[in-house]
């Protein structure tokens, strides 16, 4: 039967599978359909897993011993930093071509037992380093509602998916807005959690304090039963926090703050401002009362994270020595042999801020830089967390432009940066975000805007995404 693809969400995929509309091998087949008509085009996929019949098969035994949950045969891609048992996994980079994981991750262990189909694993800039997907040792990956655009970074793979019906939903990373920014430019919903909510077990190390794992999706429901499923605590990561101390104060939001100098700053495009501005008035024509409010320390958020981001990085991705797994180019002595692998297995971007994070790092500029940003990303999560008892949540764009061009950004790295302008300081505070389609824009692209809640808020921002897809039609 012809499975309606582009209006299914999660809830109408289960609800069709537990009255036997379709089965769950029906509905995985039509995913694998869309994938083998459009992904040579779009490269969102650089595996398609040669099991997922078998997966859905199994799927459909959970059906018939009523062992099925609601994410039982929904078929779900997986970015190419999360590790799977048995698969390959690369992070996007050369140097880590051939690498199979021994285990899996938290959240795919999670997804398995719920009883998820596992479509592949999609693309993302090298090492989740960039902000376009034009970084990837695979190739760019193109935007579905724009071939000649770029679908966002790191996670461009994720989106674009679930934005060319290649996937009912897709779990990524987003270290800086890498779920966020993405998802903003192919017109999807993105969640970044509060960190420590959902388990970085099972994801490769970019910047150990920034990272987290989210969903993507074409609608805040299925967001927030991805999230649901997946927010657990997890002895396997030593940042997970104790359920009992998942607590938000707020339970509704009445109050939004409106960061209007930031939002009217310079890099912002025009359309981004007016998009921003009527839904402003929207949002106050529905009951919201809008504050006016000041961040001018959280304003200097990307550049504290491009600070600290390479340092971690540097120190995470040290271990990819072509010692003990993934590329080893033999070299004339040990220190040739990291040169050589490492000089071949990133790419520019990766180096780049390596070399970076390295300098940030040593002896007589540690303090000068390191020590600093952390005492101003400090400075920054004090002052949201003022603000949030004046407001319930902060509203901004999700990224300063819309979807841009291949190549309009490449050779200039600060331009790709200020992608992320909106997006790091949730990152940088651990708050949560979550990006919401706001209206469409010309040449088939959309615009997009971003909540920010206090720690814990996912269910405000759940609640406001919800309204927003009402009154943003």
């Amino acid at each position: 039967m012809k499975i309606n693809l582009q209006n299914l969400t999660i809830e109408k995929a289960h609800t069709a599978l537990l009255a036997g509309e379709y089965s769950a091998v029906e509905l995985a087949q039509a995913y694998l359909n869309v994938i083998a008509e459009k992904n040579a085009d779009i490269n969102a996929y650089v595996e398609v897993y040669t099991d997922v019949l078998e997966q859905a098969k199994h799927a459909e035994e959970m059906f018939k011993n009523g062992t099925a949950t609601i994410l039982t045969g929904i078929p779900i891609s997986v970015k190419d930093n999360m590790l799977v048992k048995g698969k390959e996994s690369t992070g996007g980079s050369d140097i880590l071509k051939g690498h199979i994981s021994i285990y899996d991750g938290t959240v795919i262990a999670e997804l398995k037992k719920a009883g998820a189909v596992l479509l592949g694993r999609t693309n993302m800039d090298d090492s989740a380093m960039g902000s376009s997907t034009e970084t990837s040792c695979y190739g760019p990956t193109k935007n579905p509602l724009a071939l000649d655009r770029v679908p966002g970074g790191s996670s461009g793979g994720p989106v674009a998916s679930v934005a060319m019906d290649g996937a009912l939903a897709a779990f990524a990373s987003d270290t800086g807005g890498s779920i966020r920014q993405p998802a903003a430019y192919t017109g999807l919903v993105g969640l970044k959690p509060t960190y420590g909510t959902v388990s970085r077990y099972g994801l490769m190390a970019l910047a150990s304090s920034f990272d987290q794992i989210g969903p993507v999706t074409k609608n805040v429901a299925d967001t927030e039963i991805l999230f649901n499923a997946t927010n657990i605590y997890d002895t396997m990561d030593s940042t997970s926090v104790p359920m009992e101390k998942r607590v938000c104060a707020k339970t509704a939001v009445k109050k939004i703050g409106i960061p209007r100098s930031w939002v009217n700053g310079e890099g912002i495009e025009e359309s981004i401002k007016k998009n921003f501005e009527e839904t402003c008035t929207k949002l106050k024509d529905a009951g919201y009362e809008l504050v006016d409010i000041e961040l001018p320390l959280t304003e200097h958020s990307l550049a504290v994270y491009y600070v600290i981001l390479p340092a971690e990085a540097s120190s995470n991705l040290a271990r990819y020595d072509g010692m003990r797994y993934g590329l080893s180019l033999p070299g004339k002595d040990l220190l040739d042999t990291y040169k050589k692998t490492r000089g071949v297995g990133f790419g520019k971007e990766v180096r780049r801020r390596i070399m970076l994070g390295t300098y940030v790092l040593s002896h007589g500029y540690y303090d000068a830089y390191y020590g600093s940003a952390v005492k101003v990303q400090n400075a920054i999560r004090k002052e949201l967390a003022n603000v949030f008892e004046k407001v319930d949540v902060i509203m901004t764009p999700t990224a300063p432009t819309l979807a841009f061009k291949f190549g309009e950004k490449m050779n200039d790295p600060m331009a790709m940066k200020l992608s992320d302008l909106f997006t790091v300081p949730a990152n940088v505070a651990g708050i949560p975000g979550i990006s919401i389609p706001s209206g469409k824009a010309e040449n088939n692209l959309v615009h997009s805007i971003q909540f920010m809640a206090p720690h814990y808020g996912e269910n405000l921002l759940f609640e406001i995404g919800k309204k927003c897809e009402e009154i943003l039609k």
